[in-house]
């Protein structure tokens, strides 16, 4: 089938010539004809109408998978939604408060648009609040987080009056109470001990509130000193650090000439008792021989004295030398100047 390509522009020119001086219509015109418009019953069924729609919209109402709904009827508590949609009576009747359960924080100490959990320090306009008083009695800069979520919405809103500045309040309160049980070094080196227990304090507070709060965590930021006095702490901390360092070196020194000593002085108590033991052997020895003797010397007097003079000459007398016996009515002396000289035998 072919077209008639003239006949087909014709049309269209036809009907737009038709068209032409018709335009839509404007919003005063049609404000005019409403106002005209005479509905049955007037002004009264209209006005029906949209409060019925009014009313009809607030009955009906969503709650996100992220939170829950508090309904009260005529402001006292009913009921908890979850999430999905849902009905209540109309507005002015029931009330919806929506909570939310995901993790929120608050900060100490530092700015609120801080997003840096892992490491963050108090700025200067926000340092007031994270100033502590150590169990030292030293001045600490001690910035921290809390996250938390709201475990039951119903204790959240009408337990407390206002469950926020009273999450605050308890925060610092614990955070401060933990810090004046330590020094300010421990504050510093041991953050993370002293998160956990501010922590279980917080918790504890909350519950016995009855805030319907839950902790989440706690995290410390960079705790040090203020910084009029930071150069004054870094020499004090340098000063420790020598003394440490000093006591180390006398331990060290002591470890190794005290044992010495020890070892020294047992070896010469052992060997004074290995001495005094062989002494008191030896004198017992020499005690029971003497009784032998005694013993014998009693069954044979004679022939014991005897032989006890024999002995004692015959060790005494090898050890004397040479041995001169001289007549006893010898008068002269020249005999006597020779005694020194060997005498020659062969002559």
């Amino acid at each position: 089938m072919s077209w008639d390509w003239d006949k087909l522009q014709q049309r269209h020119k036809d009907r737009d010539s038709k068209n032409v001086g018709i335009k839509p219509p404007q919003m005063d015109e049609v404000m005019t004809k409403f106002k005209n418009f005479n509905f049955p019953g007037g002004w009264v069924i209209l006005l029906i109408g949209l409060i019925v729609l009014l009313f009809g919209s607030s009955m009906i109402y969503t709650v996100d998978t992220n939170e829950v709904g508090v309904v009260q009827r005529f402001g006292k508590y009913v009921r908890t939604e979850t999430s999905g949609l849902k009905f209540k009576l109309p507005a002015g009747i029931e009330k919806v408060t929506k909570v939310s359960k995901k993790v929120e924080k608050e900060v100490f100490g530092l700015s609120t648009s801080s997003s840096d959990f892992s490491r963050f320090t108090s700025s200067s306009e926000d340092i007031d609040e994270s100033l502590m008083l150590t169990g030292d009695l030293n001045v600490g800069v001690v910035p921290w987080i809390v996250q938390y979520r709201i475990r039951d919405a119903y204790k959240y809103l009408f337990k407390v009056q206002d469950s926020l500045q009273f999450l605050r309040d308890m925060s610092e309160a614990s955070m401060r109470l933990v810090v004046g049980d330590r020094s300010i070094n421990e504050v510093i080196n041991n953050r993370p001990e002293i998160a956990a227990e501010a922590k279980d304090k917080l918790q504890k507070d909350l519950d016995e509130a009855e805030t319907g709060i839950e902790v989440v965590t706690v995290e410390l930021g960079n705790t040090n000193v203020p910084g009029p006095v930071q150069d004054s702490f870094n020499e004090v901390n340098q000063a420790v650090q020598e003394k440490e360092k000093i006591i180390y070196q006398a331990r060290e020194e002591y470890n190794r000439v005290i044992p010495k000593a020890k070892g020294e002085a047992e070896q010469t108590v052992l060997a004074a008792e290995g001495y005094a033991m062989e002494r008191v052997n030896q004198a017992k020895g020499d005690a029971a021989r003497f009784t032998e003797q005694y013993q014998e010397y009693a069954k044979s007097k004679d022939v014991t004295r005897r032989r006890l003079y024999l002995e004692t000459i015959g060790t005494v007398f090898p050890s004397i030398g040479e041995i001169y016996i001289i007549d006893s009515e010898q008068k002269n002396l020249l005999p006597l100047l020779n005694l020194g000289e060997k005498l020659d035998i062969k002559k």
